[in-house]
């Protein structure tokens, strides 16, 4: 099809929007904009911009490297006097680093200064808090230091404010496979679930002589009648099994040979690491106890009559938690760092829970995915989600968590989608095995006070709901909580959740189990009704709608329809950049990925449709937006993928080098463009807040946030 066939598709259907009444725009997922801010069909453009528009494109595209290609500039940045020693940058003193000769990083502060970076506008984060600023003369806000570079070490606000961070001692036990979890290996022995993979390990056990060195400096007995073993997280993997099938309920048997080949990094995997520059913001944080520490009481609890196989455990008092009417923000990938989550609980969001960490990558010691289990101080209910294939890693991961961290609650996710997660046997694809799910969730809450939650989706397959048939028995399993996605796995993100369902799961669920929604909140109406439809329904979790409007958290508060404005929305960037400089640090990488999550955030929120241009209130989930003009200049900044037909592609390079306002005028770009625009537009938002972008910048969103136009295998 030629461009010109293209344009006439385009006029037919801008032509249709403007005839059709809301009720037939809503009947068919559109959102029903006021006929007075839509804009009209695109004009052609003229043939000198066309013929121009074909190579325009290419420049933009982001060049393909070697791995060798990628190494080598590496260690010339390394090189670079701009990669400036952190010691150094903090002192302001050439001699203050520890290595001297021997380290990798700059010391020439004359040319450091010399090719540093402009400052950017606004002050220091760290300023207000007590101590140097930990960044020194790195930091892009340097100017605004009150008594210049200062000795010190770290912030003490940002060390005060942010928690569980990996210690490195335990660190390094978790690389060379030093760490004991006599809990978990206590329930796993007791539940019968330590496999034939396991062998070899407790033969070394029986070899070794005297005490072993625990983390935290104290010594302990190698009793193996207490199931204490050596973690073999390096060694041993989680396995990468068929494709599970619908039929498929055969749980992991104690005798199952396990893989014994050495983990691949998972660092650059889609759905496991999340944010992998999240690494960069670790800090060393000491408990003051060690995940190997052997508690004499978890030894009696875990003591079992040989004789009588079907003793259990002596029951443990949970710290339960009361998750009704509580405003839920779900763990979300990529977008939901710290940074989002503090903008969340400033917009009236009660319970947090972290991004989904691997099991596997958390026992391998994995800094970047350990950056996902941080905390900050105003998370006062917060949880963490975690991921496996079999009991024995989930297990031990919970007891290292425990140990490790200060969390509230420990989420299990069985529902994640991702074709990596469910080829491993994770995720979703633990639907198929209900007696894997069984074994997992008691060796699980079998270990610590804290709840266990599960988060799943109705079945594996469309069409072939089995959750309602497991309801009963997560309770009895151990889990205090379970949230249910209206989705199945083979949906995706595909259609509208099936609440029904979910109701018909509550009404059948126990008494002692919460059970949670999941899907399609978008405003305090569809909150109200799913609450009001089934009063067995604890609360409700919200996902998406979080992403394309976090003020949502306000409107089911204060019971109304925010009509936010443009400086609103703004300010509330405003707030993210803060939170973001503060977590990932006010130095250049610091600003370039709070940059990059903003923009990642950025490509959901262009969804919103602001309150004031509906015919039609509340906007759906669902709901394609039109091409419409705002209210202002900075709200038809903020609108939806549309301004591809309005935006001529000679404008491309002025949206970026002029920071002045747009012109409200009908012009139109080829579709091939389209994407283009949108992440011109988004970059130009990203630079009213931290500034020009480097030479050499490319951005392509991660996830796909609508994904309601393409139903994949529904």
């Amino acid at each position: 099809m030629d461009g010109s066939s293209v344009e006439l598709v385009e006029e037919a259907k801008a032509a249709e929007r403007v005839e059709k009444t809301p009720e037939e725009l809503v009947a068919k997922a559109i959102a029903p904009v006021k006929r007075g801010f839509l804009r009209p069909p695109p004009l052609r453009p003229c043939n000198d911009v066309a013929s121009d528009s074909k190579s325009t494109p290419s420049t933009f595209v982001k060049e393909k490297k070697s791995k060798r290609q990628l190494k080598r500039e590496r260690r010339q940045e390394q090189k670079s006097a701009l990669n400036i020693c952190s010691e150094i940058a903090k002192t302001g003193n050439v001699n203050a680093c520890p290595y001297n000769e021997k380290c990798r990083f700059s010391h020439d502060l004359e040319a450091y200064r010399a090719q540093k970076p402009a400052d950017l506008e606004g002050i220091c984060p760290f300023t207000s808090a007590e101590g140097a600023c930990p960044y020194g003369l790195a930091c892009r806000f340097s100017g605004t230091h009150k008594d210049g570079v200062a000795a010190g070490t770290l912030n003490l606000q940002k060390k005060n404010s942010e928690i569980n961070g990996l210690n490195k001692d335990v660190q390094k036990l978790l690389w060379k496979n030093k760490i004991r979890f006599p809990k978990a290996d206590a329930k796993l022995k007791l539940l019968g679930l330590l496999g034939k993979a396991n062998s070899k390990i407790k033969t070394f056990e029986d070899k070794e002589e005297g005490d072993l060195t625990v983390s935290n400096g104290t010594h302990a007995t190698n009793d193996n009648s207490c199931g204490e073993l050596v973690i073999d997280s390096v060694n041993k993997v989680e396995g990468s099994p068929k494709m599970p099938e619908e039929d498929d309920v055969e749980g992991f048997a104690t005798d199952e040979p396990r893989p014994m080949k050495k983990i691949k990094s998972a660092t650059n995997e889609e759905c496991c690491t999340g944010n992998a520059d999240n690494g960069a913001s670790v800090q060393e944080k000491d408990l003051g106890k060690s995940c190997t520490q052997i508690e004499p009481e978890s030894t009696t609890d875990n003591i079992f009559s040989e004789s009588d196989g079907s003793l259990k455990l002596h029951p443990r008092e949970k710290k339960l938690i009361d998750f009704r009417e509580k405003l839920y923000l779900a763990p979300l990938t990529t977008v939901g760092n710290l940074p989002f989550r503090r903008v969340c609980k400033m917009l009236g969001a009660d319970v947090t829970c972290g991004e989904m960490a691997m099991c596997t990558n958390l026992l391998q010691g994995q800094a970047s995915e350990w950056a996902l289990l941080r905390r900050h101080s105003a998370e006062d209910l917060f949880g963490v989600q975690i991921c496996g294939a079999y009991p024995d890693t989930v297990a031990r991961t919970v007891e290292l968590i425990d140990q490790e961290c200060e969390v509230d609650f420990i989420d299990i996710n069985m529902g994640c989608p991702i074709d990596i997660v469910v080829n491993k046997g994770a995720g979703s694809a633990l639907l198929t095995k209900p007696m894997r799910m069984k074994n997992i969730i008691e060796a699980a809450s079998g270990i610590v006070d804290k709840p266990i939650t599960v988060k799943v989706r109705t079945g594996f397959l469309e069409g072939r709901n089995r959750v309602d048939s497991l309801i009963a028995d997560i309770g009895q399993w151990g889990a205090n909580v379970v949230t249910i996605h209206g989705r199945s796995r083979q949906q995706r993100y595909s259609k509208l959740a099936d609440w029904e369902y979910i109701y018909q799961c509550a009404r059948k669920s126990p008494e002692a189990l919460q059970v949670l929604g999941n899907g399609d909140i978008f405003s305090y109406l569809d909150w109200n009704k799913h609450k009001s439809a089934c009063p067995e329904l604890s609360t409700c979790m919200i996902a998406r709608g979080a992403l394309v409007k976090p003020w949502i958290f306000t409107e089911i508060k204060e019971q109304r329809h925010w009509d936010i404005s443009s400086g609103e929305r703004l300010n509330i960037l405003k707030d993210y950049v803060q939170c973001g400089l503060e977590h990932w640090g006010s130095d250049t990488k610091g600003v370039e990925t709070t940059r990059h999550f903003m923009l990642e955030w950025l490509s959901y929120t262009y969804r919103y449709v602001p309150v004031g241009l509906l015919d039609v209130i509340p906007q759906q989930l669902n709901w394609r937006p039109p091409s419409y003009f705002g209210r202002d200049d900075l709200e038809t900044l903020m609108a939806s993928d549309s301004a591809a037909d309005w935006v001529c592609n000679c404008l491309l390079f002025w949206l970026i080098n002029n920071m002045v306002n747009l012109p409200n005028k009908t012009l139109a770009i080829d579709r091939p463009y389209f994407s283009l625009v949108i992440i011109l537009l988004q970059i130009r938002i990203s630079e009213m807040l931290l500034g020009k972008v480097p030479p050499g910048f490319s951005f392509a969103p991660k996830h796909k946030s609508n994904a309601y136009d393409r139903a994949e295998n529904g």
